[in-house]
C-alpha cells in the first residue's frame, strides 16, 4: 500500500501516530494525543508497522559498524523509547538474520535492552519477547537522568562496557521536545551520544509538532506546556544533526533515506 520514500500528505502521516490507541477491552478506538501525550499509544505498530523503518536499515548494519559474528566481543544494543517493543524485536531478528531463539545462546554475542516510560507497554513487550536471554525490556523514562543513569551503568556494567554499541531512538525526540522544552530536546541528544558509540536517530518533522498541538487543543485541553514558546522548529533532522556534531562529539556517518511518514534515518558514529 504505501510507497518507499514516499512523502505522504501531513494529515496522514501524522494523524495516525496521533490517533493509534486502543480501549480498556483491546478494541481499536480513535483517540486523540490527550490519551497519550507522549507517545506511548498501545497499538503503534498497527499504523506504522517495523517495516517501515526496516526496509531502510540494512542487515549488514552490526558488521558495517564493526561487529564480527564469532568473535569474542559481546555487542550491546540500546533501544530508547521502544514501546511495546515490536519494532525492537524485529530489528534484533532483522539484524541477526534470526526467527527463532536458538537453543544455545551462548552462540549469540549480541544483546538488546529496550526501554519504555510506559509500565503497561513493557509488560506488554516482555510478555511477547520470544528472545528473553538477549533482549530485555524494561520501564524507565530518558528525561529522568538520575534514575537512567543508574539502571544503564548498572546494565553496562554486567558486560564490563562504558557504552552501549548502537543505540536506537526511533520518534522519541517530538515528545520530549514537547513535553520539557527546548532544553530539554538539547538533553536528550546530549543523553543519547554519551550512551553509545553509534546512534541510530529518528526525529519527527516540525509538521507533526503542529499536527500534536492543534489535536491536543481539539479534545479541550491546553497545549503542550511548551510549545508556543519553542525556538528550535524547522529542519528537526538537521537540527539533531548540528546538536550532535557541534555539542556531542558524534558525526553523521550515514542516512539510510526517508520512512513512508517522511522521516530519515540517520546514523552518527562517536568521534574518535
Amino acid at each position: 500500500m504505501f510507497r518507499s520514500n514516499a512523502i505522504l500528505p501531513e494529515v496522514f502521516c501524522c494523524r495516525t501516530e496521533m490517533e493509534a490507541h486502543v480501549g480498556s477491552d483491546g478494541s481499536a478506538v480513535n483517540e486523540d494525543p490527550g490519551s497519550a501525550p507522549f507517545g506511548n499509544f498501545i497499538n503503534y505498530y498497527t499504523f506504522n508497522p517495523p517495516e517501515n523503518r526496516l526496509s531502510l536499515i540494512p542487515t549488514s548494519l552490526l558488521e558495517n559498524t564493526g561487529y564480527c559474528s564469532g568473535n569474542s566481543s559481546t555487542v550491546l544494543m540500546l533501544d530508547v523509547g521502544c514501546n511495546s517493543g515490536d519494532l525492537s524485536v524485529a530489528l534484533y531478528k532483522h539484524l541477526l538474520q534470526e526467527d527463532t531463539p536458538k537453543s544455545d545462546s551462548s552462540e549469540r554475542e549480541v544483546y538488546l535492552l529496550g526501554f519504555d516510560l510506559d509500565q503497561d507497554l513493557i509488560l506488554r513487550a516482555q510478555n511477547l519477547n520470544p528472545f528473553p536471554q538477549n533482549v530485555q525490556f524494561i520501564p524507565l523514562d530518558i528525561t529522568d537522568e538520575s534514575e537512567s543513569q543508574t539502571v544503564l551503568d548498572s546494565y553496562l556494567e554486567k558486560f564490563g562496557r562504558a557504552r552501549f554499541h548502537l543505540c536506537t531512538c526511533f520518534a522519541v525526540t517530538m515528545w520530549v521536545h514537547l513535553n520539557h522544552g527546548d532544553e530539554g530536546f538539547r538533553s536528550l541528544l546530549s543523553r543519547l551520544s554519551s550512551l553509545c558509540e553509534y546512534l541510530l536517530l529518528e526525529a519527527q518533522p516540525w509538521k507533526c509538532y503542529r499536527s500534536a498541538a492543534r489535536r491536543l487543543r481539539k479534545v479541550g485541553r491546553s497545549d503542550f506546556d511548551h510549545f508556543k514558546t519553542l525556538e528550535i522548529r524547522g529542519d528537526m533532522a538537521a537540527h539533531a544533526r548540528e546538536h550532535l556534531e557541534k555539542e556531542c562529539g558524534m558525526e553523521l556517518v550515514q542516512s539510510f533515506g526517508n520512512t513512508t511518514w517522511d522521516r530519515s534515518l540517520l546514523l552518527f558514529k562517536r568521534r574518535l
